[in-house]
Order: C-alpha cells, then sequence, then structure tokens
C-alpha cells in the first residue's frame, strides 16, 4: 500500500471515529419511558417539570440520560402497548402517571423500576403492599383522591348552599377513578346529597352523559382520571351549557380548561418529586425500599369567569381562602 493511501485512509476514519464514539456513548445513556396517561398536549407541562428537576439532579436530557416520550391517550389498552414496548426497549426506569398506567407498567414487567407520579389508591387499587414498603418493582406519590373527595364536596356545599342533587362522573374502567367514585358517593349521602352517577368508558360517552343532566343535577363532581382529563375541555364546554358548576382535582383543569373550582395537590411539583425517586433508582437504590409520599399541601383555585358565565356568586368567605382566583 502507498503511503499516501494510507494516510488518507486513516484520515477517513478518524473523521467518523466522533460520530462513532458519539453513538455509542448515546446507547449506554440510561433510559427513561415516559408512559404519558392523557394527550400529548397535557402532558406536555408535566414532562417538562420532571426533566427540568432531573437536570437540576445532575441528568441532562440528550447529555446524561434519555427520555423516550409516549402518550396513551387516556386509554388503557394503549397504556399496555406502551408499557410492553419500553419493556423490549430494556429502558432503566418506567416514569407514569394514575393507576391503571401503573398497573399496566407493573404487569408488563417484574423487574424494571416503575415509578408512578400520582397514585389515587396505591393500597387499595394493588399496586403496593403497603406506602412504607411498598415492595416489588413499583414506588411513587399518593394524591390521595378518595381521602380528599368529602373536603371537595364540602367546598362545593360552602359555594352553593341550595345544592342537593350532585352529578358525579367516573371512568370506572379505572380502579383508583372507581375507588374515587365510591368515596364522593359515601361523602355525598353524609352531606345529605342526593348524587346522580354518571359511568363513562370512553370519550364517546361523555357528550351523552352530561346532557342527560340536564334539569336533573345542581353541580357537576369529576373524578380524576386521565380519559378525562385528555377531554377536560369538552367536559366543562358540556357542564357550562347544562348550567353545572364543576368541581376538579386537577389546577389545570380550572386555569386552562374553564373548569369553575379545584381543590388537590400541586401536580407539577409531584412529577418534579417523581424525579427525586428516578434519580435514587438511577443511583442504584430500589423501588421497594423508597416509600410512597404523599402531598403536605393542597390548592384551591376558582375560576370566577365560568361563575360568571353560570350566573354564580361565590361567597367571599370561600374567595378569601383561596390560593389562586381566576379572574
Amino acid at each position: 500500500m502507498r503511503r499516501r493511501e494510507f494516510i488518507t485512509g486513516a484520515s477517513i476514519l478518524l473523521s467518523f471515529w466522533p460520530l462513532a464514539v458519539r453513538a455509542q456513548q448515546a446507547s449506554k445513556l440510561p433510559t427513561i419511558g415516559y408512559l404519558g396517561p392523557n394527550v400529548e398536549p397535557v402532558d406536555r407541562p408535566r414532562i417538562a417539570a420532571f426533566a427540568q428537576r432531573l437536570g437540576e439532579l445532575g441528568w441532562i436530557e440528550g447529555r446524561s440520560v434519555i427520555i423516550e416520550r409516549r402518550a396513551a391517550d387516556g386509554l388503557v389498552e394503549r397504556a399496555v402497548e406502551i408499557a410492553s414496548e419500553f419493556v423490549r426497549l430494556k429502558v432503566n426506569v418506567i416514569l407514569t402517571s394514575g393507576d391503571s398506567r401503573g398497573l399496566a407498567a407493573k404487569q408488563a414487567t417484574k423487574t424494571i423500576p416503575i415509578v408512578v407520579a400520582i397514585i389515587g389508591d396505591p393500597v387499595g387499587s394493588g399496586l403496593v403492599a403497603t406506602l412504607a414498603r411498598p415492595g416489588a418493582n413499583l414506588t411513587g406519590l399518593s394524591m390521595v383522591a378518595a381521602d380528599t373527595a368529602g373536603k371537595r364536596l364540602e367546598i362545593l356545599r360552602e359555594a352553593f348552599p341550595s345544592l342537593r342533587r350532585l352529578a358525579i362522573l367516573a371512568n370506572v374502567a379505572n380502579p383508583g377513578t372507581a375507588l374515587e367514585f365510591e368515596a364522593v358517593q359515601a361523602a355525598a349521602h353524609k352531606l345529605s346529597l342526593d348524587p346522580i352517577t354518571l359511568e363513562i368508558r370512553r370519550g364517546e360517552d361523555i357528550p351523552g352523559a352530561i346532557e342527560s343532566l340536564k334539569g336533573r343535577a345542581d353541580a357537576l363532581y369529576v373524578c380524576v382520571d386521565p380519559l378525562v382529563n385528555s377531554n377536560r375541555v369538552r367536559i366543562n364546554t358540556l357542564a357550562l351549557e347544562a348550567r353545572l358548576p364543576a368541581m376538579h382535582s386537577f389546577r389545570d383543569n380550572v386555569e386552562e380548561a374553564g373548569g369553575l373550582i379545584s381543590y388537590g395537590p400541586d401536580i407539577l411539583g409531584m412529577y418534579q418529586h417523581a424525579a427525586d425517586l428516578v434519580d435514587k433508582i438511577l443511583r442504584g437504590a430500589k423501588p421497594a425500599d423508597i416509600p410512597v409520599e404523599q402531598p403536605t399541601k393542597f390548592a384551591l383555585v376558582i375560576n370566577l369567569k365560568t361563575a360568571k358565565a353560570l350566573g354564580l356568586t361565590i361567597p367571599e368567605t370561600l374567595l378569601a381562602r383561596a390560593d389562586e382566583v381566576i379572574e
């Protein structure tokens, strides 16, 4: 081989070497599979909050960690497909939200660590053995949806003292939602309210369910569920048309989607804290040894624009206690 040919060939190889090394390094980066429960626009700020906190902990997306994003669009069957895909991809951690998504991930793998950012009822839905010792390969954060159902109804009663007939909308196919559904009915009976139950399983069920309430209900309680979150604008629009004040658990269902009142934990904060749990796992901790935590701060948000559209007056005493009033 001539010396010039050798030098040329070596130069070509060297020019490709950095690209090959970078590709190899990228393939070795730890990977987080995000099983987003809602439609992508709803999940976007949540995974952004997670990624921001993860970066603060030293895990920079694209440089020291990879996040594979998927959206289940509120469908359990889609969540099962995504969980199976992440198992085939051999991700290092699966991050998701909601009892059904947690169960889908848990059924797909017994070895890959799973972090569920928001769980309705961790023990009741069978996701963990106990809050202190989750066991198996799953941990996360509980939003105690069923436990706070009574508080939401007390707020509704304070806002509307004449409240008598309460419609309750729930996707009963979701185990965590089904538990909240039961808790709301029990709380309604304690407050001498007449519950009207609306069971949905698909987005197509929503219009007919709310249409059936016209003239039959005084307010609407919306149970937490990804199917509901993915259809939150539609639900609030239909509730407004039916002249029904709607109570939610998530702040963004009021701030962005036009609901009347929400009372619940800081969802973006829970996703940020989920990054702390993922950080521990990536550094060697086992999910079975990481306790499931519960939020300590809850926010009351009231949308006065929606109240005005409904022709309702919110008591000043309640407005004074609100963490945010949208005017």
